[in-house]
């Protein structure tokens, strides 16, 4: 009954994070229609490139398949919150301390949160990148790949979290982490394959990519949703499931430390 109890709590704070969101229209709809201004900027580079290197496919990707790989990465991206902005707000003003007394977990709180946030984002950007996509690009070849986006970008919804969380709780430390946010979002859109799928890396920068957590994000549920093959799903979720359960870990011990620290120095 417990375990129901605060379960249903979880919920009420998705309900109102989602509220909040369309309380907000203007701003939501406003970085959406910027999602609209990247993929036009992208659509021309990479008509240029195609056109320069005079071939239908680079790295095994055609035009098409690039394009509605950008289209899921940036909406992905783009949909993400800044954790770190928000732990840090409640750091300096003194609020994570009433965060800790609340009958809630912190970081189960801000997951649900993150997570509420960013799956309406996540729809309205698919929409609209979507549309725009049908305009100019043309209808995707998915396949069975469009099948298994949902769950894959769910993982790699979870494992950003995870990782700006590391960061974000820094803040028990150093107060300003904005400027670990961003070297880390710099890692994402590059090795991360934000920007451009790992495969056109250099071979050496490519293993680099596949030895870290940041192809989980965005790279692995935009990959597999252009360029679906079964033999690669299970490998797929299950690298997402062991980065899920290393970088969840490293939350747990972070947070343990931390609140630790909140305690000795903040009374």
């Amino acid at each position: 009954m417990n375990s129901w109890s605060k379960s249903v709590k979880y919920v009420f704070i998705g309900k109102i994070t989602l509220r909040n969101q369309f309380a907000y229209m203007i701003d939501f709809l406003i970085r959406s229609i910027f999602l609209l201004l990247i993929l036009y900027i992208f659509l021309q580079l990479w008509q240029t490139t195609f056109h320069g290197e005079g071939t239908d496919t680079i790295a095994g990707y055609s035009f098409k398949q690039i394009m509605w790989y950008l289209v899921i990465t940036e909406s992905m991206i783009l949909s993400s919150p800044s954790l770190c902005t928000r732990v840090e707000e409640e750091v300096k003003s003194g609020d994570i301390v009433f965060k800790f007394v609340r009958p809630v977990n912190f970081v189960v709180f801000h997951y649900v949160e993150y997570m509420s946030e960013a799956a309406i984002r996540f729809i309205v950007n698919a929409i609209l990148g979507t549309i725009l996509g049908l305009i100019i690009i043309g209808p995707p070849h998915f396949g069975y790949g469009l099948l298994w986006l949902p769950l894959i970008a769910l993982c790699g919804f979870t494992v950003n979290f995870l990782l700006n969380m590391v960061l974000a709780l820094c803040a028990f430390w150093v107060e300003e982490t904005r400027g670990l946010e961003f070297v880390y979002n710099k890692f994402l859109f590059t090795i991360g394959g934000m920007l451009m799928p790992l495969e056109l890396f250099p071979d050496a920068l490519q293993q680099v990519g596949r030895w870290l957590p940041f192809q989980t994000i965005v790279y692995l549920p935009a990959k597999t949703t252009v360029a679906f093959d079964a033999s690669n799903l299970a490998g797929t979720i299950s690298t997402q499931l062991i980065w899920m359960l290393v970088i969840g870990v490293l939350v747990f011990l972070v947070y343990r430390k931390g609140v630790t620290k909140l305690n000795v120095n903040g009374g």
